[in-house]
């Protein structure tokens, strides 16, 4: 089963836009398979704004996002790896989703399924 993670984010990320506030992403910089632009990094953390007006070529993969954007003036491919996505929401209200930073995203693994009754329960209904 693939993750529920990147299908979460992409459909937070079109609510938010087809409302007409600004998407951001809260991510974990120290990811290593993150490219992100240095200077804005805190606490190991960095606020990206995804509204479509201020970046281009937003794909949202279900290992990766990636865009182009522009940070002082130069412009920058980001790449942020779904499990470095710490939380999305909107600016103006902060509504969105948090994700928990210690899920290793082993939605992979299916859940435990429940044990088969020993005999079937089937009944007459009159």
């Amino acid at each position: 089963m693939t993750s529920l993670k990147p299908y979460l984010i992409r459909s937070i990320y079109e609510w938010i836009v087809d409302n007409s506030l600004t998407p951001h992403l809260l991510v974990d910089a120290e990811n290593p398979n993150a490219i992100l632009p240095l200077d804005f990094i805190e606490d190991g953390k960095i606020v990206l704004n995804i509204k479509p007006e201020a970046i281009q070529g937003l794909l949202m993969g279900n290992d990766i996002l990636e865009f182009n954007a522009r940070f002082s003036g130069k412009a920058m491919h980001i790449i942020v790896p779904v499990p470095a996505v710490l939380a999305i929401y909107a600016r103006e209200n902060g509504k969105g989703m948090i994700f928990d930073p210690n899920d290793a995203d082993n939605d992979a693994t299916p859940p435990p399924s429940n044990p088969a009754p020993t005999k079937p329960q089937l009944r007459i209904v009159k």
